[in-house]
């Protein structure tokens, strides 16, 4: 079976988006899913993390933008990074994502490169996940064209939720554009059932959207910049920890929809 392809996108930053992609990543390793990530984020916070240094590789996510042919079988071929232990395999990013914007302003079908650099490794895993940027642009554009799940972290307080509508409205103008609706579904992040504020956006979420959110709520936990500080992801570096068991039960709870869809 082809793998599925999620995006884990928010138009809001600072809500674990980079969390959310890298630990889910592990976690579905750790249920023996062959796995791949990829760094679309200028920003390459995700290869940062996992210390992966752009400017020490020979090719990074840039370039499944701009070649095609057997030029990308090529690519394909040298860009996954896969260290000793690690549960997925890894494809950078590049600063040069941003130039993007500009590149292929005059590009047609520019919306679609990414997904038709997918179709060449599909085969060849059974997740493919996507660290999405936070803003709107070709990048966002790319992901949310090639994927079949919107995986959508968001932190629990009033803000965020602003930014949730403004996901919701770049969706509904791509799926004119999609043979299918992209599904999608939101998992809460940086709970504290200590704060009546993360309560009351958390009462709020269920009402509004139902089967639309993950019932995987993640806590908040000292771990995650831990685990960060050392290059790992927290199911690496603190298995039993709090985060860790949260981001297990995702990956169950994706795993589980998955083969039901």
């Amino acid at each position: 079976m082809a793998a599925k392809v999620l995006a884990v996108a928010n138009q809001k930053g600072g809500v674990g988006k980079t969390t959310t992609a890298l630990t889910l990543s592990a976690a579905l390793g750790n249920y023996g899913q062959r796995t791949l990530t990829v760094d679309l984020d200028p920003h390459v916070s995700a290869s940062i993390h996992l210390r992966c240094y752009p400017e020490d590789m020979r090719f990074t996510a840039f370039d499944l933008f701009v070649h095609h042919g057997e030029a990308l079988a090529q690519i394909w071929s040298n860009i996954r990074v896969w260290e000793p232990g690690q549960r997925f395999e890894f494809v950078p990013g590049h600063k040069k994502l941003s130039d993007l914007e500009v590149d292929l302003s005059a590009r047609r079908g520019k919306g679609l490169l990414l997904r038709r650099a997918l179709q060449r490794v599909l085969d060849e895993y059974d997740y493919i996940v996507l660290d999405c940027p936070p803003h709107l642009g070709v990048l966002l554009v790319n992901a949310l064209m090639a994927a079949n799940l919107l995986v959508i972290p968001l932190q629990t307080d009033f803000m965020a939720v602003h930014g949730l509508k403004l996901l919701f409205e770049t969706v509904g103008t791509l799926n004119k554009l999609r043979p299918t609706p992209l599904r999608y579904k939101v998992l809460p992040t940086m709970y504290d059932a200590r704060a009546s504020a993360c309560r009351r956006v958390l009462q709020l979420l269920k009402d509004k959207l139902g089967e639309n959110m993950f019932s995987t709520i993640v806590h908040m936990d000292t771990k995650f910049r831990e685990a960060s500080a050392q290059g790992r992801t927290v199911s690496d570096a603190y298995p039993d920890s709090r985060g860790a068991l949260e981001y297990q039960q995702l990956a169950k709870e994706i795993i589980s929809h998955e083969q039901k869809s």
